[in-house]
């Protein structure tokens, strides 16, 4: 039998359980189905053994009993609906049951058949009645020992209800046993899970990293270099008396490094991370409130928004989203709000929480590291800009990044 299942309404494994099991046994549980078999078998054959050997008046009886429980145990064992159905099973133990109390009536050495029945009794049936039927089998094994008119002593007491509380210690200690395995097994699937989400969300921010990255490089290095040599070329051209042979050379020069200007800026565009691909910095910061589960979050924008470079625009949004997720995780907050404003000559995201606050000089050790503050502070000075923190334990937590917006052409 599976060990793994259990009979509906109760939450109990069955891995004695003599019928085929769904899907192969552990060597253990192959080893404890057989010695169950075992134990019926030599028990019944016992009997029968020993009434053919007194040459007892019912010898023949009680061998035709015998056969009749192996015959009846042999039906079950082999028959996957007792696995499968409760009323199979209730069925098959009734039929076990009643072949039993024909070998008892007959001989009084069929009480020792009744260790086996506790063991299926407890496994094929719910705790309430498997009990029961426990009780009700050691019951009768002694009254059907008393009234063969055997010798009553203690060990006919002692005997069948010793065996009982055996093998309900042992079924239910079990059955404790293999929960607790089960939970564990459970915890080291979710474990595993977790690792391999882990893996996945490392390789996807390394990802997104690295494209970060790219698009930084580029705008700051090539695609300046390209829109500097263009200007220069532009003054050049217009430097150089009419007719001069060399304006057109430097004419194909200047529309060359505009065209290679615009591929550079195709590239950066194709970096933006995923959440700036579909609308502008305003229209992320929105959705990024909305699916923030938690608090509830406000998104406001002050000023005039203008176009703002792609380095711009990640730094604003990584650092609203670190905040949030700080928020989150540790502020216990109720409201926050997230303000992106467009002044004359700067750009600032303001991110604010009336959550518990905390100590902003006082050292807190970061064990699994991530993009906490200093993560932030050093985006912010990537670009030139500041990142300042105001918070006190129980008056809330404000974040606020400022950048300076780039002369000239912003896009």
């Amino acid at each position: 039998m599976d060990p793994s299942s259990s009979v509906p309404g109760s939450s109990l494994p069955r891995p004695l359980a003599p019928t085929l099991p769904s899907r192969p046994l552990t060597p253990v549980l192959r080893a404890l189905r057989l010695c169950l078999h075992a134990l019926l078998g030599g028990l019944i054959a016992l009997a029968a053994v020993k009434a053919v050997a007194d040459d007892a008046p019912h010898a023949t009886a009680v061998v035709l009993a015998a056969l009749t429980v192996a015959v009846v145990y042999a039906v079950g064992a082999l028959s996957p609906a007792v696995d499968r159905s409760p009323r199979a099973a209730a069925g098959w133990l009734a039929a076990l049951g009643l072949a039993w109390l024909i070998l008892l009536a007959l001989s009084p050495d069929g009480l020792w058949a009744a260790f086996p029945l506790y063991f299926l009794q407890l496994h094929l049936l719910p705790v309430r009645w498997g009990l029961t039927a426990v009780a009700a089998t050691a019951a009768v094994a002694i009254a059907g020992f008393v009234l063969h008119g055997q010798t009553v002593t203690p060990g006919t007491f002692i005997g069948p209800l010793l065996g009982a509380a055996v093998a309900v210690a042992t079924v239910l200690g079990y059955q404790a046993l293999y929960r607790e395995s089960e939970r564990r097994r459970e915890l080291i699937d979710e474990l595993l899970a977790t690792r391999e989400d882990l893996a996945a969300a490392e390789r996807t921010a390394g990802t997104l990293a690295e494209r970060e990255r790219l698009a930084r490089e580029i705008h700051d290095t090539l695609a300046q270099g390209l829109s500097s040599i263009q200007l220069l070329l532009r003054a050049a051209e217009r430097a150089l008396p009419a007719g001069d042979p060399a304006a057109a050379h430097v004419r194909q020069a200047r529309e060359t490094a505009q065209d290679n200007l615009a591929e550079a800026r195709r590239f950066v565009r194709a970096l933006t991370p995923p959440g700036l691909e579909h609308g502008s910095l305003a229209a992320t910061l929105e959705r990024l409130c909305a699916a923030t589960p938690g608090p509830a979050v406000r998104f406001g924008v002050s000023g005039t928004p203008v176009r703002l470079p792609t380095p711009y625009e990640v730094a604003l949004l990584r650092v609203a989203q670190s905040a949030l997720a700080n928020t989150v995780r540790h502020a216990a907050a109720t409201r926050a709000e997230i303000t992106l404003s467009f002044m004359e000559t700067s750009v600032a995201l303001d991110v604010v929480d009336d959550g518990t606050g905390f100590d902003p000089r006082a050292p807190r050790p970061r064990p699994g590291g991530g993009f906490g503050l200093p993560a932030m502070r050093s985006r912010a000075r990537s670009l030139g800009g500041t990142l300042s923190v105001e918070s006190a334990p129980g008056q809330g937590t404000a974040v606020a990044i400022t950048l300076p917006l780039p002369s000239g052409d912003p896009a």
